[in-house]
């Protein structure tokens, strides 16, 4: 039997890899639009985000726009196969 990802698994990460895999393998989403989807606060969406990153599953990059900063979030391919991998995992306990 697969076995549940325990980074992925906490359901704030869980819709995080969710909304990010969503997207094309280039592109990546804004902090604010992704913590407005998520109705979560900053530092609970950072916090995890940079959980995320630390296990290599996202990347995130720190630009400047019109002389802002602001924050881009992506799924890496690594973090990709994991959450696949997650996903069947959770098919395979709700097929049995």
């Amino acid at each position: 039997m697969a076995e549940l990802n325990e980074i992925i698994h906490q359901p704030v990460r869980l819709r995080i890899m969710a909304a990010l895999v969503a997207l094309d393998a280039d592109n990546e989403v804004e902090f604010t639009t992704l913590r407005d989807l998520l109705e979560a606060t900053d530092g609970n969406l950072g916090a995890h985000l940079r959980k995320l990153e630390e296990a290599g599953y996202i990347a995130v990059n720190k630009t400047f726009v019109e002389r802002k900063p602001r924050t881009f979030v992506s799924a890496t391919g690594e973090g990709r196969r994991a959450f696949r991998a997650h996903v069947s995992a959770l098919e395979e306990i709700i097929k049995k």
